[in-house]
């Protein structure tokens, strides 16, 4: 089998990546996968515990679909028997488990987005129950046997825990030690993560290290902070853009995040290249309005997930439903101060309320609107030059003016 130029694969998968442990060592990787015609196999593993995906859980499923299409083995484990225990990753408490049954279940739908992003006619599927269920009492302890608490306590959230006083499971310093044997069992090549995997991923470096195989590599991407650019991306949070959300609904969440996250959007969830991607970082540090930028970042997503015409049809039904429908030709119109560009203060300035009372009142309801996208910020900064319609409420309009 012939792959790209080594250093077409490097360029391609370097994109995006935190940790990478380490370049040089992909790099020997690939020669001797070139030399030889074998594909490197690639592994990511995923506990079930919920059965929804968004584009966060993407970006990893991303990196590894680019694997696929560069012609390597993709891996991917339904982490059925390690969802049982429970990842203590991130957790000042231990994590409730859930069953093996559950957690098959939940695989299934996991399988079932995830191919949205993957090639499902390229992709090995395994579950880690079937080597690590049949693992008798002796060889657990060998297993355990192989780091010691000193090790376990150098991870941050276990260490943490322990300085607190807040009990650590025993079970829970067994969860690294399984994903590690996952890559053992697999002779894992390389494997993603997201970055709060970091100390499980290096596990599986050392329990490979043990057993004479060649170590894996370390490749761990960023997690996606979700439509309000601050918490982690996740349901529970309501700030998240799902694999399986309509394109009218990707396109106006996109529109909703704040202006600092379109770099960090359009690098880790959509095809544009780094140097499309620097060209736009360039232009809105020139004073270009990020709004456009941003209603680029809704159609590339959609592109990714639908196609041209998803993303352009849209983005039209966004403008006809936000921008045009019931905007007035005419209504009153407010230049605004370097020192005073807030949301709330232009609201105050132009004189159609009784009090901030009453527009904090309505920002806080939901009711207010920049550009037909909703904010509940009363801090919402106009930042850049240019006119935004602002609609507080059914029936006011104010058109904000900034030089």
């Amino acid at each position: 089998m012939s792959f790209p130029a080594i250093k077409e694969q490097i360029d391609l998968l370097s994109r995006g990546v935190e940790d990478f442990v380490s370049p040089e060592d992909l790099e020997k990787k690939l020669e001797k996968s070139a030399k030889s015609g074998k594909p490197l196999r690639i592994k990511l593993g995923a506990d079930p515990s919920r059965p929804d995906l968004h584009i966060g859980h993407a970006v990893v499923l991303r990196k590894l679909r680019q694997f696929q299409d560069l012609g390597h083995t993709a891996v991917l484990i339904i982490g059925d028997f390690t969802a049982s225990i429970g990842d203590p990753t991130g957790r000042n408490k231990t994590r409730p488990s859930i069953t093996l049954e559950e957690s098959r279940e939940y695989g299934k739908s996991y399988l079932e987005q995830a191919s949205l992003v993957l090639d499902t006619s390229r992709l090995e599927v395994v579950h880690n129950s079937d080597w690590l269920n049949s693992m008798n009492f002796s060889e657990v302890i060998k297993l355990a046997a192989q780091v010691t608490v000193a090790q376990m306590l150098e991870r941050d959230d276990f260490s943490n825990r322990y300085k607190s006083g807040t009990p650590i499971s025993v079970h829970e310093f067994l969860y690294p030690l399984a994903q590690a044997q996952d890559s053992v069992h697999l002779h894992s090549d390389v494997e993603l993560g997201g970055t709060d995997q970091l100390f499980n991923l290096l596990m599986g470096r050392e329990l490979q290290k043990k057993v004479g195989q060649s170590p894996q590599i370390i490749m761990t991407l960023p997690l996606l902070e979700g439509t309000d650019g601050v918490e982690k991306m996740s349901k529970s949070y309501d700030n998240y853009i799902g694999l399986s959300d309509t394109p009218a609904e990707m396109f106006g969440k996109v529109l909703s995040i704040p202006d600092e996250m379109i770099i960090k959007y359009l690098t880790l969830t959509t095809n544009l290249s780094m140097g499309e991607v620097e060209l736009i970082k360039e232009k809105m540090a020139n004073g270009e309005n990020p709004r456009d930028f941003k209603r680029q970042l809704g159609r590339e997503l959609i592109k990714v997930y639908y196609d041209e015409a998803a993303a352009q049809g849209a983005q039209a039904a966004f403008d006809q439903l936000f921008i045009k429908k019931d905007i007035p030709d005419e209504m009153p119109e407010l230049m605004l101060s370097d020192e005073n560009r807030t949301l709330l203060s232009a609201l105050d300035q132009s004189g159609m309320f009784a009090s901030k009372g009453e527009i904090r009142r309505l920002i806080k309801q939901n009711a207010v609107s920049v550009d037909g996208v909703k904010t509940q910020d009363e801090f919402f900064n106009f930042e850049t030059a240019g006119e935004y319609v602002v609609k507080a409420g059914k029936r006011k309009f104010l058109r904000v003016i900034c030089s």
